[in-house]
């Protein structure tokens, strides 16, 4: 039987309340043998009461040894076989920034980056350029113009924008064309089966003009495509699980993987505070709630080990703020691991704890990466969390007679 044929089998409604806190790219590596990773360098009171009085474990977000990019690492979160699910960055970020995506449609997510002279590129993020110089820019391609098909491209947040290609035969199995390394140039938008030969054909069009129109910027002279793909289908919350969810995110991508699998977008927070902010005005009206912290993520990319360690500082700060609120369930856990050594996504398992007055406490009184290896929680599969989250909330029967 298919795990959310189960889970809807087995439903139970109550009145009970989740909150899923993820810290993006949670999990670290120290700097050097022997060393701390960034979560046991920092100083987190409060997660280690918390810990306390928990279970812990290292959830895998896909398979052990598969680096899971954001799309899959929160689909697992959500319960959602990232290995059958598949959702492209371009979808992910269209639909977070509020963009209807009508079937057909390919989406892709713009990155601005800045070329050297000799054309490779020297930064690929044009320097995390602000939002404010972006979105000229991103308005500015929209004068790309291509026979037969619509070109549609909305600013996002800081180096980030979405386009959107719209027309007949557009698929969206295609390459990347960010190489993810700076010194080596950008890669041709390549089809990887013969249905997508028209889309690939169309994003190198809009690159070959959009290089055109960015030329003379001093920082986001050039651009790379990511995620290309078209809308999926996806079972809602609602319907799996008989949660109302509520997305709390900041950055516009997480909306959008929010707003698929059917959860509703709770406020316009822009900062920690103002999201547990939301969450404190929106307790009566959701049964689940996802909130998500990105800047673990960012730092962990930048190679800022110092700086990921302030920012779990940071969360840890919030976290009375949250308990105060008495959830029946409280998980914290990241979509996957984003160590500072590394300076990218990576495939170690994900730091992940469980709070609910029956949860079996393990014994443990911190929580980072050696304390979970040793949880209660064991190594699991990230896909399992929810029903995990559901079990804990006496949201699920029995199975069986």
């Amino acid at each position: 039987m298919d795990l959310h044929d189960l889970i809807r089998e087995l439903q139970v409604a109550n009145t009970s309340k989740i909150v899923m806190l993820v810290a993006d790219g949670l999990g670290g590596l120290p700097m050097t043998p022997g060393g701390k990773t960034e979560l046991e360098s920092a100083r987190t009171p409060n997660l280690d009461a918390l810990a306390a009085r928990s279970v812990q474990g290292a959830s895998i977000p896909v398979l052990p040894g598969i680096s899971p990019g954001s799309g899959p690492g929160h689909l697992g979160l959500f319960g959602y076989d990232p290995l059958r699910y598949l959702i492209g960055r371009g979808a992910l970020e269209a639909t977070g920034i509020g963009f209807e995506l009508q079937p057909g449609d390919l989406a892709a997510r713009g990155n601005f980056c800045t070329l050297a002279a000799d054309g490779t590129i020297s930064d690929r993020r044009a320097g995390r350029i602000s939002s404010e110089e972006s979105a000229p820019l991103a308005v500015r391609l929209r004068q790309v113009r291509i026979p037969g098909v619509e070109v549609l491209v909305e600013p996002v947040k800081e180096h980030r924008f979405v386009v959107v290609f719209r027309g007949s035969g557009l698929v969206g199995n295609i390459k990347d064309t960010d190489p993810q390394q700076t010194g080596v140039r950008p890669l041709a938008p390549r089809a990887i089966d013969s249905e997508s030969e028209r889309g690939a054909t169309v994003a190198a069009e809009f690159i070959r003009q959009s290089q055109h129109l960015l030329a003379a910027e001093p920082k986001a002279n050039g651009l790379t495509l990511r995620g290309f793909s078209n809308r999926p289908a996806l079972p809602s919350y609602q319907e799996v699980y008989g949660l109302r969810a509520a997305a709390i995110a900041v950055y516009p991508m997480y909306k959008g993987l929010a707003r698929l699998v059917g959860m509703s977008i709770a406020g316009n927070a822009q900062t920690l505070a103002e999201q547990v902010q939301v969450l404190r005005q929106e307790w009566n009206n959701y049964d689940f709630f996802f909130l998500h912290f990105k800047y673990t993520d960012s730092t962990g990319e930048d190679g800022n080990f110092d700086a990921k360690v302030h920012r779990i500082e940071e969360l840890d700060a919030a976290l009375p703020s949250i308990t105060a609120l008495d959830p029946t369930v409280l998980i914290v856990t990241g979509d996957h691991s984003t160590p500072s050594f590394l300076r990218s996504h990576s495939w170690h398992p994900v730091p992940t704890l469980i709070y609910s007055s029956c949860c079996r406490p393990d014994g443990q009184n911190r929580f980072h990466e050696s304390t979970c290896i040793r949880g209660g929680l064991g190594h699991f599969e990230a896909k399992y969390l929810m029903a995990l989250a559901l079990a804990n909330a006496g949201r699920l029967g029995k199975y069986g007679a």
